[in-house]
């Protein structure tokens, strides 16, 4: 059984959207796995499976063989901080440094000062930003902007790291400057990651490539 896993997964939502239909997979720690398809293919819907803001409407999704459909209301919160999330469009607050801004994930769960103090230049200089860090977003290029957003997505030490279209807005260079990062923090560090890309450049770190057509899972190949 892998570190994650769906067993014939269907999720249709309340407006009767199939969104996904019978999927089965596996991924196993420590894997670098693409998730490719058009809109409206599924992938957000994985990714909400995932982090427990849907249940499926039927089959079974489990992380380390627990069903989360099973998780009590008041684990989720702990469930989600195993996940780093990393978006295309940044979501940064402007009027926060590049500090502030990673700071604020470890705020929310209420680390002390101290320990905020020490991760947050730890996980700037991870991404090549820890001289930047009394900076405004606004001040920062797009590819400096998304290292801010997988900084953000490590400072509390996630296990798993979800990726929706990290370089869909980046031209080539930043791409490839963000997916080197990427691909750096799979083999040195062992995080899992999940990728929703359209590049197929990018898609080349990659340990398997699974195509999600309509909501369902139609190839599970090596890159």
């Amino acid at each position: 059984m892998g570190y994650i896993t769906f067993e014939n997964v269907s999720k249709t939502y309340p407006n009767g959207t199939l969104a996904l239909h019978d999927i089965s997979f596996s991924i196993g720690e420590g894997e670098f796995v693409f998730l490719i398809g058009e809109s409206g293919a599924g992938k957000s819907t994985v990714f909400r499976l995932l982090t427990r803001e849907e249940n499926p409407t039927a089959g079974r999704v489990s992380v380390e063989g627990f069903d989360l459909a099973q998780l009590e209301d008041r684990r989720i919160p702990y469930l989600r901080r195993k996940i780093g999330m990393i978006f295309q469009d940044f979501r940064l607050i402007d009027t926060l440094t590049v500090g502030e801004n990673v700071a604020l994930a470890m705020e929310m769960i209420g680390e002390s000062p101290k320990k905020i103090k020490q991760r947050v230049p730890l996980v700037l200089s991870i991404v090549g930003l820890r001289r930047k860090m009394s900076h405004y977003p606004t001040q920062l290029s797009g590819g400096e902007q998304q290292r801010v957003c997988i900084a953000r997505s490590l400072v509390n030490k996630p296990r798993l790291i979800i990726a929706d279209e990290p370089t869909g807005d980046l031209d080539r260079v930043s791409t490839e400057e963000i997916m080197e990062l990427m691909d750096g923090l799979n083999t040195g560090s062992g995080k899992t990651i999940i990728m929703v890309t359209h590049d197929p450049r990018a898609a080349r770190k990659a340990h398997h490539i699974r195509n999600l057509d309509k909501g369902v899972l139609n190839s599970d190949a090596h890159p």
